[in-house]
């Protein structure tokens, strides 16, 4: 903005993004006082619309402050200015009533407790001293108690809670952070707190501190929070840990650990600067930490990091403050049966954790939409997503391209979808594999919950080029009932279209080059894909290199029981396995079928790297199974840190113009230093970087251009891999993409699929 000569000016402001429930009205309402400055604001469908009227001066420093200053939830996307007459107004700065009707305006996410708030909770003097669910406009519950828009209480769970005179007089005074809060309370008319015995009852006295005692003695505590439920257990206590483990039938997969504050998290991780904003953000997710002994905490984690988050609400703040003699770390790991989504209920905690829990602490406010933790992995100052769910969800992704209308259908596991309105994509939080009814259940919930909450109107879906999951036939269903075309975009392509979009790449540039590696996808030539190098943008693309096909005996069930990925790569290595597994009875039936050379349909192939790094796994561990999909290349990762490395070979060859990498030398020099006692280490390490090198010498030849590089699939939540590869094609002058807004695996695959049916819709209409 440019400065003014003096005079009278009066100007109208329409902001869009993130800009309601957040205290802007009354920021504006102060920034407009302190300058003398005449007007008003009101919310709009579409954000907030306020006018000014004053000094020319003035006017022009109350915009610089309102777009430095603006309250820390606030997120503008869109900021325009109207020059309009003078009115010589002198009447002070309003705030009006809220414009109705339908537009853009965004639900915001559940946020954790501001600063100020955590002041109240801890000061004796206060009236809502160790209430925990006191609140503001800076911070607390939003997505999870919303029932549709405008966001006003009579819209959430909270209509059910009438204010009392104090808060209503807080909730009415624009002098207050509480102005306009619609979750505001105190003890006096809000929620409350209770613990549970296993039978229902509840149990007397103060139920966070009962909490507390039974956690300090190694009991089992199920936790109401504001997403869904969660077990807690002391961190610390391995013998809590694993009764929790074994209660859970959970015996592998890491578990998160709730700290009181990033002081108690450096007792177990390296928090630097970057990791501790990220611990203490208002989103509060999941951060995965390397820990201060990568052997250390092996019931928490058998690998050498841990996911770590500081508390996201009231209750989880007085939880851990450790004034009943609790720990200040816990266990906090989602309550659910296993494969099913996290639990919402207090009656449904009761029958479906019983033998599990031996207390629960819950509470009377409904949670209306179901949102699981986030899980992030720093990254160069910032952060990947692993889950993108509770504190994100459901800010939409802003796109430099309008997707109005497209509504995209994700994939199967790890699913969510996304709905598009204008330039914006309303991403679902994470929901989970949709295989399990109880979790397709939850993606049909949230997907009605979206279109309660958006005015967003289907014009054309888009799904999974795999005729056979769940999320495509949801959309298959919903384009007979609509009559609406449906697109379906090939697995990989969406991977590498939503890299794209999640760097905000305009529908015309282009071409790119593609790195998409991931367990497995549908390709168009009817095989199983997996590891691919691309060429193309949202409008085309070709495949330029893979991996050779490994066969997969049993296909799906190679996932888990890894050993028969093992035995495939060993024998079509030129290795015998004569010493391989020879303990499992399904052995010999297993070499029979690979002996068919995938003749048969009990035999699939697929071109995976996830199956790949499964594969190398087991044959260095002589391991068969594992505990939960995904957990062969985290546990290779931790085996290679700090290792040496080894020089392994690299082979290569055409077929009908893809140039392959052929794995079999790789695998035969491996099986080659396992016989000769080379440390597993040195041999993670080498076959690690082996896997960078050859990313690298298919770029050099495939990409001889040096076009950008979209670095995308579930194998890229791979820090070693993401850092190592990202490292080297840069040296080469090329311009690497990643993931930093929606999680590089199937989760951010929706974002993909919206932005290819966005851009093929914008050429049609050309």
């Amino acid at each position: 903005m440019t400065e003014r000569a003096p005079g009278t000016r009066r100007v109208r402001v329409e902001i869009g993004g993130l800009v309601q429930g957040v205290g802007f009205r009354p920021f504006l309402h102060r920034q407009a006082a302190q300058r003398g400055l005449s007007g008003f604001a009101r919310n709009t469908p579409d954000g907030v619309l306020f006018e000014l009227e004053g000094s020319a001066a003035q006017v022009e420093d109350c915009l610089r402050a309102v777009r430095g200053e603006a309250p820390p939830l606030a997120v503008e996307e869109s900021f325009t200015v109207q020059e309009l007459a003078p009115r010589g107004e002198n009447g002070g700065f309003s705030i009006l009533e809220s414009e109705q009707g339908s537009g853009a305006a965004l639900a915001l996410p559940d946020l954790g407790p501001c600063p100020a708030c955590l002041r109240e909770l801890r000061d004796p003097a206060d009236r809502r001293y160790r209430y925990p669910f006191l609140n503001c406009t800076d911070c607390g519950p939003r997505y999870s108690i919303l029932r549709r828009l405008p966001y006003d209480r009579a819209n959430t769970s909270m209509a059910s809670f009438p204010m009392c005179i104090d808060c209503a007089r807080e909730y009415a005074d624009i002098r207050t952070r509480r102005y306009h809060a619609q979750p505001d309370c105190c003890p006096a008319c809000g929620p409350r707190a209770f613990c549970l015995s296993p039978q229902g009852e509840e149990l007397p006295g103060d139920p966070i501190a009962r909490a507390q005692r039974e956690l300090a003695a190694g009991r089992i505590v199920a936790v109401k929070g504001v997403g869904g439920f969660h077990l807690a257990c002391d961190a610390r206590s391995e013998a809590a840990v694993r009764r929790l483990r074994a209660r859970k039938h959970r015996p592998e997969k890491p578990l998160a650990v709730l700290c009181a504050d990033a002081e108690e998290a450096r007792a177990f991780c390296r928090v630097g600067e970057a990791e501790r904003a990220l611990l203490e953000s208002p989103r509060r997710p999941i951060v995965l930490l390397d820990k201060l002994d990568p052997a250390a905490f092996p019931a928490l984690s058998a690998n050498d990091r841990l996911g770590v988050m500081l508390p996201g609400t009231p209750l989880h703040v007085l939880l851990t403050d450790g004034t009943a003699g609790g720990p200040r770390s816990v266990v906090c790991t989602s309550a659910n049966v296993p494969g099913c989504p996290v639990i919402l209920e207090n009656g449904e905690a009761l029958r479906a954790l019983a033998g599990v829990a031996d207390c629960f602490l819950v509470h009377n406010r409904e949670i209306v939409n179901r949102c699981d933790d986030s899980l992030v992995l720093p990254w160069r100052g910032g952060a990947v997503f692993l889950r993108r769910s509770r504190g994100y969800a459901p800010q939409p992704v802003e796109l430099p391209f309008s997707a109005e209308g497209v509504w995209a259908f994700g994939a199967e596991q790890k699913a969510s979808f996304a709905l598009g309105g204008g330039r914006r994509a309303f991403l679902s939080p994470h929901i989970g594999d949709l295989k399990n009814a109880e979790t397709l259940e939850h993606y049909r919930a949230a997907h009605a919950a979206y279109t309660r909450l958006f005015p967003l109107t289907p014009r054309r879906l888009v799904c999974d080029l795999h005729p056979d999951y769940l999320s495509t036939r949801e959309a298959e269903a919903m384009a007979r009932e609509t009559g609406l075309p449906l697109l379906r975009v090939q697995h990989h392509w969406a991977h590498f279209a939503a890299c794209l979009a999640d760097n905000g790449v305009p529908a015309q540039d282009g071409p790119f080059f593609g790195l998409v590696w991931d367990g497995t996808g549908l390709g168009p030539d009817g095989t199983v894909w997996g590891c691919e190098f691309l060429r193309g943008g949202y409008g085309g693309w070709e495949r330029a290199g893979s991996l050779r096909p490994i066969l997969l005996p049993g296909g799906d069930v190679c996932a888990l029981e890894t050993g028969r990925t093992a035995l495939s790569l060993a024998l079509a290595s030129g290795f015998v396995p004569d010493a391989l597994f020879t303990d499992r009875p399904e052995r010999a039936p297993l070499l029979q079928l690979l002996a068919q050379g995938g003749r048969s349909p009990a035999c699939a192939s697929a071109s995976s790297a996830g199956r790949l790094f499964d594969g190398v796994y087991s044959l260095i561990t002589g391991r068969w199974r594992m505990d939960y999909e995904g957990q062969a290349p985290v546990l290779l990762e931790a085996m290679a840190h700090g290792a040496d490395t080894r020089a392994y070979p690299l082979s290569f060859y055409e077929e009908a113009g893809v140039r392959r990498f052929d794995w079999r030398p790789l695998v035969s020099s491996i099986l080659a230093d396992l016989a000769a006692g080379v440390p597993h280490s040195a041999i993670a390490r080498g076959f690690l970087d082996a896997l960078c090198e050859m990313a690298e010498d298919q770029c050099r030849t495939l990409n001889a251009e040096r076009l950008p590089a979209a670095l995308s699939g579930g194998v890229f939540c791979n820090r070693y891999l993401l850092e190592s590869i990202s490292r080297r094609l840069e040296r080469t002058g090329c311009r690497v993409l990643t993931h930093r807004r929606v999680s590089p695996g199937d989760e951010g695959l929706c974002l993909g699929q919206l932005a290819i049916a966005a851009a093929q819709a914008a050429e049609k209409e050309e």
